[in-house]
């Protein structure tokens, strides 16, 4: 509900600003997205750029709109038109999450106790209330920026709930709060990645960079001009968020034990379920084998990928932005015919590229500090 707020406070002020974006402007501000994915991407930041740069690689996939050469295509006709949004986002998630549970399966990891209590205490609730209004804060500040994720304000929460309110040691043995700032950190940049997708056309996550891929094939464009020429889709959207939230509030409450029932589905009967409707939506795309063998092939790669601590958010987030990022690069170079000064003649693009160069080098800086810090101490 912070979130939500938010996006109602300061959604139009950044669109606003964001209508005198030119071509050179949105390339540098998809860089500092890029940026932002390596730089906040905890201990993995190589990794991180590994999955930007495959993911630009699929995007550059088929017929050049401009030259008209076929890239990247091994001469193969079904690649012409390039890789379909649905195919990628199927075999990312998917079919590389169905490979990794039937692992998980044969592992036979060690099961979970059940408590018996599935509901929380009045004492709980207002032991909770001031770490979660915290962490929704900074919750909803990560999520609006771009490509920053719900999973790195889950992360500076929880670390710095933990620096804040844990002096007797009870994070990680049962104290409540180290479940409920990452949680409510997560709900909050979930909601606050919708504002760079609303007002800029930039992604604020995976999540947004699916529902961004969604909204195209139905000929919408998120971006600043959206709150002008469709402003009836927007408000409406940001309403929805507002009864969603009530509406979740009402289920999940009472009805938490019935949804932690779903937890105990075998996996010999979920595992083909999913892989039944995952197959069944790619080949609607295109009603095409070549489509499914692609599937099988993105999402086996990229079960390789996860298992190697890749994540996968960077590299849809790669795929959605590297054919806008292309081609504001040539329309900028266009307009100077080939003189790359265009892209950090303009104060905004200044202020971007300096925000990027921060995002790379001052979280590494700052892991550094800490560590030096915490040997002296452990000595």
């Amino acid at each position: 509900m912070v979130a939500t707020v938010g996006i109602v406070l300061f959604a139009p002020l950044l669109a606003g600003w964001a209508l005198s974006f030119g071509p050179a402007e949105y390339f540098a501000l998809m860089c500092f997205a890029f940026a932002c994915v390596a730089g906040l991407m905890g201990d993995a930041p190589v990794k991180a750029g590994i999955a930007v740069i495959i993911g630009l690689s699929l995007s550059c996939v088929g017929l050049d709109s401009n030259s008209g050469v076929y890239r990247l295509t091994g001469g193969s006709i079904n690649l012409s038109d390039g890789i379909e949004f649905v195919v990628v986002v199927i075999g990312v998630f998917s079919i590389s999450e169905i490979l990794l549970m039937i692992e998980s399966h044969v592992a036979k990891g060690e099961r979970i106790k059940d408590t018996g209590r599935k509901m929380f205490s009045k004492a709980e609730f207002k032991e909770t209330w001031w770490c979660t209004m915290r962490s929704s804060v900074v919750g909803f500040v990560v999520g609006v920026l771009p490509g920053a994720g719900a999973t790195i304000a889950s992360a500076m929460t929880y670390t710095m709930e933990k620096r804040l309110t844990d002096k007797n040691g009870t994070f990680g043995k049962g104290d409540i709060r180290g479940v409920a700032a990452p949680e409510a950190a997560n709900n909050s940049a979930a909601t606050g990645s919708f504002i760079p997708m609303l007002t800029l056309g930039v992604p604020g996550s995976g999540t947004t960079a699916v529902m961004m891929g969604a909204l195209s094939l139905y000929n919408i464009t998120p971006g600043p001009a959206l709150f002008t020429q469709q402003a009836d889709l927007v408000w409406g959207f940001i309403a929805s968020l507002f009864l969603a939230n009530v509406i979740l509030l009402v289920m999940n409450i009472p009805m938490v034990g019935i949804f932690s029932k779903l937890l105990s589905v075998p996996n010999w009967l979920l595992v083909p379920s999913i892989l039944c409707v995952s197959a069944v939506g790619v080949y609607s795309v295109h009603a095409t084998t070549f489509d499914l063998a692609l599937m099988t092939a993105l999402g086996f790669c990229s079960y390789l990928l996860r298992k190697q601590g890749v994540p996968m958010a960077p590299l849809i987030l790669g795929f959605v932005l590297g054919g806008l990022m292309e081609q504001n690069l040539r329309r900028a170079l266009s307009i100077t015919n080939g003189d790359t000064s265009i892209l950090f003649e303009s104060p905004i693009s200044v202020v971007l590229w300096v925000c990027a160069a921060l995002m790379l080098c001052v979280p590494p800086l700052v892991r550094m500090m800490s560590r030096s810090k915490e040997v002296p101490a452990a000595n």
